[in-house]
């Protein structure tokens, strides 16, 4: 078994214009004081990270760790959601996701296609140059507008959706491989990877690319009304990253999974700060830590009630207060002794020498 690590925190949902929250430095201090111990960087943001930069110098990554380890800190990962999703997009969302791209590369989906695929290959080498062994993403989605079969979906259609999302992703885990480092993908509604099914299927498509694994969110299985806890007994040995989000899913006369095209706080499920909705967080850490998972507990906010300020607060003695100290000795072990074979061998009935 082994004790997470953290507590830790996103930094992507706290960015702001406003001091201390448009800094690496000013976010640092911030998280320093809260009580976190680890912050989890998004790679899209250029006042925290230059990712080329990082992916050429070394000597940058050493620089920009120093920075942050000079606040009683550690770097837990990098994140390249936004990128990532960018790898896969179908035409229909096109324009909407124009907005993750810089301007040279919005209506034109080849070019922002293969510059958010430099970019997760700038992520794996900068990774390695922090010293980094996981990184998370998303994986994009082909399929995720044919969820509900209607009109039914043609023989064939899911195969190819995979394939082609393999062959996207395989040159990019090839490059993470040659670093040494694993991708975690976020299991997530409106990705092709979003429970345990399409996780299987992509790994079946990367013909089992050891570098694939999971960036653990329950929040996302309580909206799916998908048993988070049994997730963890099926792929804990692929579960190399943890955001800590709670949920809640509330159904009426009226709305259900799909939400009706509602805000956030007027859906069925919503997201809510840790504690606040209806995840079970204490068999969680059990688990991870029964399976011996080494991650960080990283705080990601986004509550459609709670302020951030709040979360933030909160947050840190939330994840704290759930860690569990791995025992590496057995309650019962005063009343142990020392192997002999005679004496087992009486136990059960058996001759002795």
């Amino acid at each position: 078994m082994k004790t997470i690590k953290g507590p830790a925190v996103f930094l992507a949902q706290f960015m702001d214009d406003k001091e201390p929250f448009n800094s690496l430095d000013g976010l640092c201090k911030w998280a320093s004081d809260l009580g976190y111990k680890g912050i989890q960087i998004p790679t899209w943001e250029i006042r925290l990270i230059d990712l080329k930069k990082a992916a050429e110098s070394k000597t940058y990554c050493d620089e920009l760790k120093g920075k942050v380890e000079s606040y009683g800190l550690e770097i837990t990962e990098l994140s390249s959601h936004l990128q990532g999703q960018l790898v896969a997009v179908h035409p229909a969302y096109d324009i909407m996701f124009d907005n993750f791209a810089p301007d040279e590369y919005k209506n034109n989906p080849e070019k922002r296609t293969n510059w958010a695929i430099d970019q997760l290959k700038y992520a794996a080498k900068a990774s390695r140059h922090l010293g980094l062994d996981v990184h998370g993403t998303f994986s994009g989605s082909f399929l995720w507008h044919t969820a509900h079969p209607w009109p039914q979906r043609p023989d064939g259609l899911v195969e190819m959706g995979f394939a082609e999302l393999a062959k996207r992703w395989l040159p990019i885990l090839n490059e993470f491989d040659e670093q040494g480092v694993d991708v975690c993908y976020e299991i997530h509604p409106g990705e092709d990877l979003h429970d345990g099914v399409t996780f299987e299927r992509f790994l079946d498509a990367t013909h089992n690319h050891k570098r694939v694994n999971i960036l653990y969110d329950p929040s996302h299985f309580v909206l799916q009304q998908l048993d988070y806890i049994e997730y963890i007994d099926h792929y804990h040995d692929y579960i190399k990253m943890f955001h800590v989000k709670d949920a809640e899913f509330n159904p009426t006369g009226k709305k259900g999974m799909f939400g009706g095209y509602g805000d956030w706080k007027d859906r069925a499920g919503r997201y809510r700060h840790p504690g606040d909705g209806q995840v079970d967080f204490k068999t969680i850490f059990s688990k991870l830590t029964e399976y011996g998972c080494d991650v960080w507990a990283v705080l990601e906010w986004e509550c459609c009630i709670k302020s951030p300020d709040q979360g933030a607060r909160e947050g840190a003695p939330f994840i704290q207060k759930h860690i569990i100290e791995a025992t590496q000795k057995r309650f019962d072990d005063f009343s142990g002794s020392e192997i002999d074979k005679n004496k087992l061998k009486r136990i059960l009935g058996l001759k002795t020498n």
